[in-house]
């Protein structure tokens, strides 16, 4: 299933783990294995492939174990790694701001 805007939270954390259990099935990976290699308990993986919340530190210890750390960058792209950021004239942002619209824009029929 994709995920996407249309699913609530449980969906999706209940979709990740399926994902996350189906991929460790297929490396042939036990979930006590996998607990002696993240230093996550065996519990708090069971938890977690039954659609459990886990915590981000644990997800990521996980992650790590299972090879996966490249996906946390799919995640939350790096905003430096668009081509707009290699302009040299770009000023990077500190703050979100609302932008105040433009007063001088008319529509083609005004005068």
């Amino acid at each position: 299933m994709k995920i996407d805007d249309q699913m609530n939270e449980k969906a999706i954390l209940e979709e990740l783990a399926a994902r996350f259990k189906q991929t460790r099935i297929d490396s042939s990976i036990t979930r006590k294995e996998l607990a002696d290699i993240s230093m996550v308990s065996v519990a708090t993986i069971a938890r977690f492939e039954s659609g459990g919340d886990i915590g981000l530190k644990n997800l990521i210890k996980l992650l790590g174990a299972m090879k996966m750390e490249s996906s946390l960058d799919e995640l939350i792209p790096d905003p430096f790694d668009r081509p707009s950021y290699h302009i040299e004239s770009t000023v990077i942002r500190k703050r979100a701001r609302k932008r105040k619209p433009s007063r001088d824009w008319k529509w083609g029929d005004e005068k």
